[in-house]
């Protein structure tokens, strides 16, 4: 995998209290990966340590192949972060705050004007280029804060619960900059809330407890856990005493007089097992699905694991 971001046995403690233990994370040239956990779970002093925010108490951090603690300078010309709160200097204006960035970012003095106007186009805020910060509302202070990250064009965006107290319009403004971002940059992307991961991401990485539960795409998340019950549609149902008494079934719900669900243990003979007595006892199977666990299912199996 040719990476931007790769961290090996990433360890931290707090006096005598670990943090995060051995987190290990690899993430390509581009696209949106997600990093799910629930507050207090250790996502936030990961990102810290990956942006050099933090010294970690043990472990590396490579940054397009270039170790973050031996070359700190050329490491973090690859990165650009957007932390929870945004780091805003509310008395200037867009084009003053953006332009002191750029000079932090050591962006040479005649290339700051045309790096100011391409990030404040990429983010739609050149309409208020004069306008004071602490004037703009929370989702362009959020856009704002976007173009800070990603002024000099940095290899890794990160990103720390980046839609966090928007409202529902500035959600999806904010949701379709940082799509656009991850055509051509790799993001990594913090949020507690696993329907924004959900919505965003291709890859997902969980933390609980300190330590990574699981590492793969949102598809491999939302098929974790196998499906316990199955929905059915008969034109002549079964007492609910009659499916209780088949091998493997634990629950019957009637969702009413011709559908039903049907807890069963887990083994998929099951389906089987019902056509064959659809078919025995004249119950006149109509159709049988598979009912999916919900995210939020595996979530909780997740941080229960760990």
């Amino acid at each position: 995998m040719n990476s931007i971001l790769r961290t090996e046995g990433l360890s931290h403690k707090y006096s005598s209290s670990w943090a995060i233990r051995d987190i290990n994370i690899e993430i390509g040239q581009t696209g949106i990966t997600g990093l799910l956990g629930s507050n207090g779970a250790g996502k936030s002093t990961t990102m810290n340590i990956i942006c050099g925010v933090l010294n970690q108490t043990a472990g590396k951090v490579y940054l397009n192949g270039i170790d973050l603690n031996a070359q700190p300078e050329d490491a973090k010309k690859n990165i650009g972060f957007l932390p929870q709160n945004p780091p805003l200097y509310l008395d200037l204006t867009i084009d003053e705050y953006l332009t002191y960035c750029a000079q932090l970012r050591f962006i040479e003095k005649d290339k700051i004007r045309s790096a100011v106007t391409e990030a404040k186009e990429r983010c739609g805020i050149a309409h208020f280029s004069s306008r004071l910060l602490k004037n703009l509302s929370g989702g362009y202070r959020q856009r704002v804060g976007i173009a800070q990250a990603i002024i000099h064009k940095p290899r890794l965006v990160v990103m720390d619960e980046p839609t966090n107290g928007l409202d529902p319009n500035q959600l999806l403004e904010a949701r379709k900059l940082i799509k656009e971002i991850a055509r051509d940059h790799a993001v990594l992307l913090s949020s507690h809330i696993l329907s924004e991961i959900n919505l965003l991401c291709k890859d997902i990485i969980m933390i609980a407890s300190g330590r990574i539960v699981f590492a793969d795409t949102m598809d491999a998340f939302d098929n974790y856990l196998q499906p316990q019950s199955i929905i059915l549609k008969m034109e002549n149902p079964p007492s609910k005493e009659a499916l209780l008494g088949m091998q493997g079934v634990t629950g019957v719900t009637f969702l009413s007089q011709k559908e039903l669900r049907v807890d069963f243990d887990g083994d998929l003979g099951i389906s089987e097992r019902l056509v064959a007595a659809s078919v025995q006892h004249n119950w006149r199977l109509r159709e049988l699905s598979l009912e999916k666990r919900l995210l939020d299912d595996t979530f909780k199996q997740l941080s229960s694991n760990s």
